[in-house]
Order: structure tokens, then C-alpha cells, then sequence
């Protein structure tokens, strides 16, 4: 992991970043290859501060093995990644398609010799996002590519202390916007108005309270301020996961199931919570008791050493031995950073140890069409000895029903 550093702003230092092409251009002086083509725009931010939106025009970033950095960009982007990118140089390509594809052009930046060596890439050439075609990495270059994909991941979860306080620094807005959301809602009112509120309000104080370091948020690939959400799951429609927003109004008896996050130089929290409107019942307050259950399980079994499948088979055990496996829909949790989805996952079907430093959601779930869904989500740290909760929302059923005279 990368060393402490002292800092008075949110924004990451650019040692940050040489820290992280250190690790990255040890393991490609080890493999034997030239250089590492990153066209994934979570992994060119990672290495470079560039962030960016995808379209039809490819974008990478190049490292070679001695250290050298350059982003290669449509002409549209071109100041853009001056201003906010740490590379040696940006070069740039007319236009997307062209009469000379971008795809040569970035091999013509990659044939410097030896040519015969081989290319690590996170991928085969540029993802066919937004109506883009084109030729692969291996095509144009002539070279071998070796997909490197699965050593950046596991580079990119063991975070660093200023990637921890990011990430916590998300969770004390996130919180804010959770907070916000429940104490809006009331029976009549529309989610989406709800959710709205929630998330302009927390955004406006966040704003105000970072002041230019909420630029953090032009970090951010998946909106640009507090969101604190709904997203659909209101009453029995609260059972489908990730269900999309529908405009549901709430109703006396209604199961609710939350998300907050806020984007903070790139980096996300993950907090959901489970909600009742009014009083729940016997059914919804015995199925709330096994989601949190099921929830203190994982803490228990999360911890530097053990592996990610071992967590879940842990709480698959639970819904087997209490006969849930009815009301069981996805696994344990998943990596969070810069993505609010990433590798590696809490799955039986993952075996990747885990280590110091990586950050989870813990989010195991009961979803029941009668009664709703039922899942709450915590943002968790490994540690050597366990993990710690770096969400500190209430949990308990109390804290999270909303009176009917609310």
C-alpha cells in the first residue's frame, strides 16, 4: 500500500499517482513487457487523474515500463486532459472514425523498439462502446497482447490511505443524504420528489462545506452530487433489487430499501438501508431481524487471510439453516473505490484472498414478494484482524421507521 501522505485538500497529490506506476511498471519490468494500454476510463483515471466520459472516440493511456506516461485523446479533449491529467504528454487524434483510424495511430505510438516484445492492455483495443468499431491492440501493433485486466484490478483494490479518506469523506455525505431522504418522506409523496430533495440539499451543503475541493465531483462517473435514492424499490416492488425508479408514491405499510453515495475525487461509498412507512409487522420485523442477521455473519467471517468465497458460503449457510433459500437473490458484496461496483466480490465462485486495505459493500438480502425487500448496505474496510464499519448509519428497526404522522 502507498505510504501515508500529509494532505490539507481532498485533491490527490501527484506522488499518489507515481506510486501507483511504481507498482504497475514493477510488474511489467517483471513479465517482460513493454508497456501496459489501458483503455478503460476508471483505470486511465487511475494511473493518470484523467477523467473522462466514454464515447465512440478511443481514448488510452500508455505506461511503459521506465516510467513514461501519455494519454492519447481525440482533439476534443485535448485541454481537457492537459488541465487535469499527470502524464509526461498528451497526444492527440483528429477525429473518430477519420480517414486514418485512431486505433493505427495509437500503434504508431506503441512501435518504438524493441517492436517484437510484448504489450500488456487491460483489454484487446478500444471497448465497442457508443457505435465504435475498429481494429484490436494485437491487429495494429503486429504485437502480442497480454491481458493484464485482473493485475490492475487487484492493484486498484488495495486502497491507500488517502484513497480510505476519500472514501470515508464520500460516506460522511452520503450519510448526510440518507438522513435527508428519510426524514422527507412521508405517505403521498412521489420518490422521485423525495429523492430530489434529498440529494439537492446535501449537495448544496457539500458544496458549501468543501468549497473548490467539491470540484471532487467532476471525478465522479456516476453523477455529479449527492444522490440519495429509491430507485423503484417502494412497497412489494421494493423485492426486485435493482429495479429502475417508477414515480411510486408512499403508502402506509410500505417496505422501502434506500441507496446514498456522493462522488469524492473519484471515489464512492456504498450505504443502503431498509425502511418501513408506519409500524412494521410481525412478518416484515422477523424478516428485517434475519437480513441483519445474515448482515452480522458477514462482518464476522471478513478479515485479512480469508478468502472472498469463505465470506459468502458463511452466509449461505445462514439462509439454507433458516430455510431463506427462497428469498436469496445475490451474493454478499462486492469491491467499491472508484467504481461503485469492482472487483474482487464476495461470491462463492471467488477465491481471491483478502488483504489489508480493501473495501467492500456487505449488502446479503432477503427479497419477498409479499413483504418487500429487505437489505441493508455498509461500506467495510479489511483489516487484519476483522474489518471496520466505515458507515455508521442506524441499523436497528427503530431508528428506521418513519411514523405515519412523519
Amino acid at each position: 500500500m502507498t505510504s501515508t501522505v500529509e494532505v490539507d485538500t481532498l485533491r490527490p497529490p501527484r506522488q499518489e499517482y507515481l506510486d501507483r506506476r511504481a507498482r504497475l511498471t514493477e510488474y511489467l519490468s517483471a513479465q517482460h513487457l513493454r508497456a501496459a494500454v489501458l483503455f478503460d476510463a476508471h483505470r486511465v483515471m487511475y494511473y493518470t487523474g484523467f477523467a473522462f466520459y466514454p464515447t465512440e472516440r478511443p481514448i488510452a493511456a500508455i505506461i511503459t515500463r521506465e516510467g513514461q506516461v501519455t494519454l492519447f485523446v481525440p482533439r476534443l479533449e485535448l485541454e481537457h486532459a492537459e488541465q487535469t491529467s499527470h502524464v509526461d504528454e498528451v497526444q492527440i487524434y483528429e477525429e473518430y472514425p477519420g480517414k486514418h483510424h485512431p486505433m493505427e495511430q495509437l500503434a504508431d505510438l506503441l512501435a518504438a523498439p524493441p517492436s517484437a516484445e510484448s504489450v500488456g492492455a487491460d483489454q484487446d483495443g478500444y471497448p465497442w462502446v457508443y457505435g465504435y468499431s475498429g481494429p484490436t491492440l494485437s491487429e495494429v501493433t503486429g504485437r502480442s497482447v497480454v491481458n493484464i485486466a485482473l493485475k490492475i484490478n487487484h492493484f486498484m483494490s488495495v486502497k491507500s490511505e488517502l484513497e480510505l479518506m476519500l472514501i470515508r469523506e464520500s460516506m460522511r455525505w452520503a450519510h448526510l443524504g440518507h438522513a435527508l431522504l428519510q426524514k422527507y418522506t412521508g405517505i403521498g409523496l412521489s420518490e422521485v420528489e423525495v429523492s430530489q430533495r434529498a440529494g439537492q440539499e446535501a449537495t448544496s451543503a457539500m458544496m458549501a462545506a468543501l468549497g473548490s475541493d467539491h470540484k471532487a465531483n467532476a471525478l465522479g462517473f456516476f453523477g455529479d452530487g449527492v444522490l440519495a435514492t429509491y430507485r423503484g424499490q417502494v412497497g412489494k416492488q421494493s423485492s426486485m433489487p435493482h429495479i429502475t425508479t417508477s414515480g411510486a408514491r408512499f403508502a402506509s405499510g410500505d417496505t422501502l430499501v434506500t441507496g446514498a453515495t456522493a462522488p469524492v475525487w473519484g471515489y464512492y461509498s456504498e450505504l443502503e438501508r431498509t425502511m418501513f412507512i408506519g409500524e412494521p409487522s410481525v412478518e416484515q420485523a422477523s424478516l428485517f431481524q434475519h437480513m441483519l442477521n445474515l448482515q452480522d455473519i458477514a462482518f464476522a467471517n471478513i478479515r485479512a487471510g480469508v478468502t472472498a468465497a469463505s465470506v459468502d458460503e458463511h452466509v449461505r449457510a445462514y439462509y439454507q439453516q433458516e430455510g431463506l433459500q427462497a428469498f436469496w437473490r445475490h451474493h454478499t458484496g462486492h469491491g467499491l473505490g472508484s467504481r461503485n461496483h469492482e472487483w474482487p466480490f464476495l461470491d462463492v465462485g471467488c477465491d481471491v484472498v483478502l488483504e489489508t486495505g480493501m473495501v467492500f459493500s456487505v449488502e446479503p438480502g432477503l427479497s419477498h414478494p409479499e413483504y418487500g425487500g429487505f437489505r441493508h448496505s455498509d461500506t467495510i474496510v479489511v483489516t487484519e484482524t476483522g474489518c471496520r464499519r466505515l458507515s455508521y448509519y442506524p441499523r436497528e428497526i427503530e431508528a428506521l421507521t418513519i411514523h405515519t404522522n412523519h
